[in-house]
């Protein structure tokens, strides 16, 4: 038996999912989180083997509670969910250590497929985006701004792309004031911008927020 943890804020996705899965004899939803910070709480709790984790989550990203994931539980498999940009998020993901992505518009039949070849040993990404992640690795797409960024440069990012402002993004990240506008300056300079407003239209421009 496959037993997995889900983890996405919204109870009608998470719902969705454990109908998909619970057609499956061989698998079963045993915990489920609705922000980052339970993930961990939840992993250490219960016996998981798999993971399927959004990436816009409140508090603690998708991809920084995969940071902590892959640092104590390096062996876990775990599927990126999201519906932002696959081009960037699918890269973003197997780069930080998940076993794969998939679009929370793909088929249902789609989420099974990927759960029992990423058990299986491989990786799972879909097939229009193969090609395209493959280039990514050869560095051919790694000239676009936002690839110089680290994972919390680029989380920050999305913040303000989303208009959220320093002192909210501090809330948000558990962070002081001084420390977001630190990596505001660090992000604008790596990206070669002057304002939040270029940030913004770059995040909308390239499907990294909607």
């Amino acid at each position: 038996m496959i037993k997995i943890l889900i983890a996405d804020d919204h109870p009608i996705v998470r719902k969705g999912m454990i109908n998909i899965i619970s057609d499956e004899p061989d698998m079963k939803v045993v915990c489920e989180a609705s922000n980052g910070t339970q993930v961990m709480d939840l992993i250490k709790s219960n016996e998981v083997d798999f993971v399927i984790l959004d990436i816009s989550m409140p508090g603690k990203s998708g991809l920084e509670v995969l940071d902590m994931l892959k640092n104590v539980f390096p062996d876990l498999p775990v599927l990126m969910l999201s519906a932002l940009s696959e081009e960037i998020y699918a890269s973003k993901s197997l780069k930080a250590g998940a076993s794969g992505f998939i679009n929370k518009e793909t088929a249902p039949e789609e989420l099974i497929i990927a759960i029992r070849k990423i058990m299986a040993g491989g990786h799972y990404i879909s097939n229009a985006l193969t090609e395209r992640i493959a280039l990514d690795f050869k560095g051919d797409l790694s000239k676009a701004p936002h690839a110089r960024l680290s994972s919390r440069e680029f989380q920050i990012l999305c913040l303000i792309g989303a208009g959220k402002s320093v002192t909210e993004i501090g809330k948000t990240l558990f962070l002081n004031v001084k420390t977001v506008s630190t990596y505001r300056s660090r992000i604008l300079q790596k990206m070669n911008m002057q304002n939040n407003a270029e940030l913004i239209r770059y995040c909308l421009n390239e499907g990294i927020i909607r």
